[in-house]
């Protein structure tokens, strides 16, 4: 005779509810429980808010699934000793796809670094390099814009000397620095290899600042420039050509790749998707890479990387600490390229707007709108949308080339 209360009290013991709220507090459920509603408020800022939602929306929704009890999506324990040959629970990539759920199998695109680099190469595919080739002075503020990196990284490490219990070893510090950058895919890049267990935190963090530039920049704008300086209206640069264009990609891949071999699959990628859209004979290729293959790399991206939001890692005093050093390192990349732009306006007479120096964090193209949209508050006349852009996409490569330094020196 079937027994209906033993079945529904073997369904309620299999459930995930059980486990959530069995041993509620002994057992962790009310990690998973905080972490399940951290991502329905992601989803809100995402949704409604619309902060980053192509990105933050798969990154809140693999935050929950990844915190259902039971659900076995993503096993932590899976990738704590991955790879660290002689250690009595040594994975390997087989172990993974024999062992892992689905989202494991998601995250083996994030930490072999296919991702970020399929990222890049969509990002070079939409970008114009045409402004930073009519006035290459511009790149010297995308360099400047890179102050908040090693500004932050420093921070980090000072704070490992003030409270162990809260400081960040030199891998971490340089993953926290990066954030500075203001480039998603590259700070998920650098993390992936030097501190894995820190990626969901920094990830968030450096999406939610990205989307966060239009609130993040004005008042820092505002704060080192005079009225006058803002007012200033900078003359129409020269036409780039066709050929400059092609050339463009294959010569900072070489130069760069020959100065820091361990950015080579980032600006590599970059550069070849810029050459599809330059070269005029690959348009088919370079619509894929802007469209099909951007928004399915997005997709498995996202998802990964809010997988390794797990509550007993996410809930911590490190994860506060990031978030701060996270707004500081942007903060002062910021300021960085507005000290830039200062110095270049003074050296050209007053020909440069220091505007356009916030441009050079890397977040393409939304911290050149911004400039533009700061400047026509003083000046209607103003249009700083394509000066901007030169720093703006010389920040795109800065924080590449920020990112393979770290590598080389911390990898």
């Amino acid at each position: 005779m079937i027994n209906v209360g033993d079945i529904l009290l073997n369904l309620w013991n299999s459930s995930g509810f059980a486990a959530l709220f069995s041993g509620f507090m002994a057992q962790g459920g009310w990690q998973n429980l905080v972490m399940l509603v951290i991502s329905c408020v992601l989803l809100y800022l995402a949704l409604v808010k619309k902060f980053e939602p192509l990105l933050l929306c798969g990154i809140a929704f693999g935050c929950l699934l990844t915190n259902l009890p039971g659900a076995g999506l993503y096993s932590q324990e899976l990738w704590t000793n991955f790879m660290t040959e002689g250690h009595e629970a040594y994975h390997s990539y087989g172990t993974i796809l024999k062992e892992g759920g689905l989202l494991d199998i998601f995250y083996v695109g994030v930490k072999t670094s296919l991702y970020p680099c399929l990222i890049f190469m969509g990002v070079g595919a939409m970008t114009d390099f045409g402004p930073l080739l009519s006035n290459p002075k511009s790149l010297l503020l995308g360099a400047a814009a890179q102050l908040g990196v090693f500004a932050a990284f420093f921070g980090a490490i000072a704070l490992n000397l003030i409270s162990p219990e809260i400081g960040f070893t030199s891998k971490e510090a340089a993953s926290i620095g990066i954030i500075g950058g203001a480039d998603g895919p590259t700070a998920i890049f650098l993390t992936s290899k030097l501190a894995p267990h820190l990626l969901g935190a920094i990830a968030v963090a450096a999406y939610s600042y990205m989307a966060l530039i239009p609130m993040i920049q004005p008042p820092f704008m505002k704060l080192l420039t005079t009225p006058e300086q803002r007012k200033i209206k900078m003359v129409q640069t020269r036409n780039v050509s066709k050929a400059e264009k092609i050339v463009f990609p294959i010569v900072v891949t070489l130069f760069v790749a020959l100065l820091l071999p361990d950015t080579a699959p980032l600006i590599g990628c970059l550069m070849l998707g810029n050459l599809f859209k330059e070269c005029g004979v690959t348009d088919r290729l370079s619509d894929t890479v802007q469209n099909a293959l951007m928004n399915i790399v997005t997709i498995l991206l996202s998802t990964a990387v809010g997988a390794t939001m797990v509550g007993s890692n996410f809930l911590t005093l490190q994860t506060l600490s990031i978030v701060v050093l996270g707004v500081c390192a942007f903060v002062l990349s910021t300021v960085g390229g507005l000290l830039g732009g200062l110095v270049m306006c003074k050296l050209t007479g007053g020909k440069v707007n220091p505007l356009i120096g916030s441009a050079g964090v890397s977040a393409v193209p939304m911290a050149a709108r911004v400039s533009n949209l700061v400047g026509q508050k003083y000046n209607p006349a103003n249009f700083l949308l394509m000066h901007a852009m030169g720093p703006n996409v010389a920040g795109v490569i800065g924080s590449a080339i920020a990112a393979g330094f770290l590598l080389s020196v911390f990898g």
